[in-house]
């Protein structure tokens, strides 16, 4: 598996150049993603609502939190290392 869009160079960037940064934010991010999904499947299984589970499964929760990262819509405070979502 290789990483197209968005640039690892690009998301590097994002953590000042610090690979196991980047990890961390990201599979972070994604744990909150798959959080985010397994309460929207379910709530759609409650409401029987095949469409609503089908269409939040269309992209990986790593491949959401890397876009996320390169578009600045998650940052990291230097201190903690805490995941902000903006």
């Amino acid at each position: 598996m290789s990483i197209i869009e968005p640039s690892i160079d690009g998301l590097l960037e994002k953590t000042d150049g610090d690979r196991f940064l980047l990890c961390s934010l990201s599979s972070k991010r994604a744990k909150d993603i798959n959080d985010m999904m397994r309460a929207q499947r379910d709530r759609a299984r409650a409401r029987s609502c095949g469409k609503e589970v089908a269409e939040s499964f269309d992209k990986k929760s790593m491949s959401i939190a890397f876009e996320e990262i390169a578009d600045g819509e998650v940052s990291f405070d230097p201190q903690s290392i805490d995941v902000k979502q903006h």
